[in-house]
């Protein structure tokens, strides 16, 4: 009997916390609509725009000027993203870029935006790589 009851106790507060550690909001972290993503790579000068998805997405579009570190590779690259500057992400739906904003905020980051609804929101111009001949 008592052990059905911390069951009944503890899988609400596991789920709970579990929740809040995946929802929560980030520290420091400015979610932008598209037409605010826009405004900031326009009249923020000194950003570092970065896609995190994986290469194979970014070679198919990606917004101009941005540098392609995927989350699955960010803990190992991080040295290369500027501390100084503020960093705008962004990837496919807004899930990941939230994700790394998370692990760069845990990291001494405090300049963080991310584009809400990732690029299958933006309405700005895309880059797309010419494919690779023999493709």
């Amino acid at each position: 009997m008592e052990s059905s009851w911390m069951v009944n106790i503890a899988m609400p507060a596991l789920v709970s916390l579990w929740a809040y550690a995946r929802f929560a909001p980030v520290k420091g972290l400015r979610t932008l609509s598209p037409s605010e993503f826009g405004d900031a790579l326009q009249q923020e000068k000194d950003t570092f725009l970065l896609d995190v998805r994986e290469p194979h997405e970014f070679r198919g579009g990606s917004i101009p000027g941005a540098g392609n570190i995927p989350l699955s590779q960010l803990p190992k690259r991080m040295a290369e993203i500027p501390r100084e500057r503020e960093v705008l992400l962004y990837c496919r739906s807004g899930i990941r870029s939230k994700q790394a904003a998370k692990l760069l905020s845990r990291r001494g980051f405090s300049k963080l935006a991310h584009l809400r609804g990732g690029l299958a929101a933006w309405k700005g111009p895309i880059t797309k790589e010419p494919p690779i001949s023999g493709d």
